[in-house]
């Protein structure tokens, strides 16, 4: 694991830098291939507009283009002085690269040839004129100056320019393959720090170690990543945890019953209790007491795997609370508690299980009336809100411990550890409660003030 971190921390500054390399060497080639041409450009355009000045002055004060061949011949001034008119009104002339170009009056006659224009008086070439540059005056066109593809030769200036541009390349490359190779050192370093952290921790629940947090302080995808890590090693260590104590949980509550039928039993075989209805009615009782305990687990189990089958139906759900309620009728009034069915209007249906509802309802029914005190009452209730099918089942009995109501429905959880053996209880009611309520697509909570009782909610998808 460790030569895979660095293996990406090598591979990742490898990628920056050739990234950068590449980059770098492409706008270098390109610049230098293309940069003597962009030159070329440039003087040429130069060039043009300083005639164009020029030939605009010319006409001005000549009126035609008679004797500018022998003008632009006999240029013999240096080309970076401005055109135009001299001190005592002359023309003043221009030299440089001017016999590279020529030039066409308004209607296309070469006046000045140049190379590939044909002799003077000749109609010029039409892509000749095409790439020319049209000259105007008070915006009539005068003529076509006649442009050159390139310029034969590079003044000294110009290939010093040239050569330092090329230079400039050079350096920027060398110092583009630095700054890269330094960020992307920081950049690698950056991102698999996080990842070597979560490598240990991983390697940390290899070794049993599962609650395990790494820390990043991103807020990219490495840090949803860690957070994600850290959500599935606390949920490990929890449920490991919990694996633990329903193991001891179920050890206990079945030593418990084993004990009292061993003991039973071994004393009537050594002749010191004898067999009497009441002690093997209580001897049953012990029994039953594991079958149901088994048929929990069974089921339990059934639902982890997929297993449990549901027989799902249009189900009323005032049908569903009435039969509940003529369940527990007289269980509750023998407790002395009150048990009633509220319904509210318009009640929508469900598609539901019968039977897994009805022992749903058992559960929630059963230990509502172990935690009501007599005088107390039991309220079946249904209702519809936002398309959903509300169930609950409220008491005003003794409520749960804050501190015990996020886990109520894991398995083995008892709010009151110390009454759960007297009542028969599992441990099991609640998680059979989340797990058929989740198998038929709904979901349930619990809310609960403790002195004042606890409401159980139910919500299921309403159909038509």
């Amino acid at each position: 694991m460790k030569r895979l971190g660095r293996s990406l921390f090598f591979k990742l500054t490898l990628a920056i830098l050739l990234v950068a390399l590449l980059t770098a060497a492409l706008v270098a080639l390109v610049i230098r291939f293309s940069g003597p041409a962009r030159l070329n450009e440039l003087l040429i355009d130069q060039q043009v507009s300083r005639i164009e000045e020029y030939l605009g002055a010319y006409y001005r004060l000549n009126g035609s283009w008679d004797g500018l061949p022998q003008t632009w011949r006999s240029m013999d001034a240096p080309f970076n002085r401005d055109p135009g008119m001299g001190p005592q009104g002359e023309m003043r002339p221009m030299r440089g690269r001017i016999s590279q170009f020529g030039f066409a009056d308004q209607n296309g006659v070469v006046i000045v040839p140049m190379e590939g224009s044909g002799p003077a008086g000749s109609p010029a070439p039409a892509p000749l004129l095409n790439r020319g540059r049209v000259v105007l005056l008070d915006g009539v066109k005068i003529g076509t100056i006649l442009l050159p593809a390139n310029l034969s030769e590079l003044s000294a200036e110009e290939q010093r320019y040239l050569q330092q541009t090329n230079d400039a390349l050079l350096l920027a490359v060398f110092a583009a393959l630095l700054l890269s190779t330094v960020l992307g050192y920081w950049l690698a370093r950056t991102l698999t720090r996080p990842l070597r952290a979560l490598t240990s921790a991983a390697e940390g629940i290899a070794r049993g170690e599962l609650e395990q947090r790494v820390e990043t302080g991103a807020r990219d995808e490495i840090g949803d990543l860690a957070a994600a890590f850290n959500t599935m090693s606390s949920e490990v260590a929890r449920v490991n945890q919990q694996r633990r104590q329903m193991t001891a949980d179920i050890a206990h509550d079945l030593r418990t019953p084993l004990t009292v039928i061993g003991g039973y039993i071994e004393s009537m075989r050594d002749g010191v209790l004898k067999p009497t209805p009441e002690r093997l009615n209580l001897i049953y009782a012990e029994i039953e007491r594991l079958q149901k305990m088994v048929n929990d687990l069974r089921m339990l189990a059934q639902a982890d795997s997929g297993e449990l089958s549901l027989h799902l139906e249009r189900l009323d759900p005032r049908e569903l609370l009435t039969r509940a309620h003529s369940l527990f009728q007289h269980t509750a009034a023998r407790s002395g508690v009150t048990l009633e069915v509220e319904t509210a209007e318009p009640l929508p249906f469900a598609r539901l299980d019968e039977n897994r509802m009805m022992q749903v309802l058992d559960n929630l029914i059963s230990n509502a009336l172990r935690y009501t005190p007599a005088g107390g009452t039991i309220t079946l209730a249904a209702a519809g809100a936002d398309s959903q099918l509300r169930l609950s089942v409220r008491d005003t009995g003794s409520g749960i411990d804050p501190a015990d109501l996020p886990y109520i429905f894991d398995r083995f959880r008892r709010a009151d550890k110390s009454r759960h053996a007297d009542h028969g209880e599992s441990g099991l009611g609640l998680a059979i409660v989340r797990t058929l309520v989740e198998l038929q697509g709904g979901r349930v909570w619990a809310e609960s003030t403790p002195g004042a009782g606890t409401v159980f909610t139910i919500e299921f998808p309403a159909c038509e």
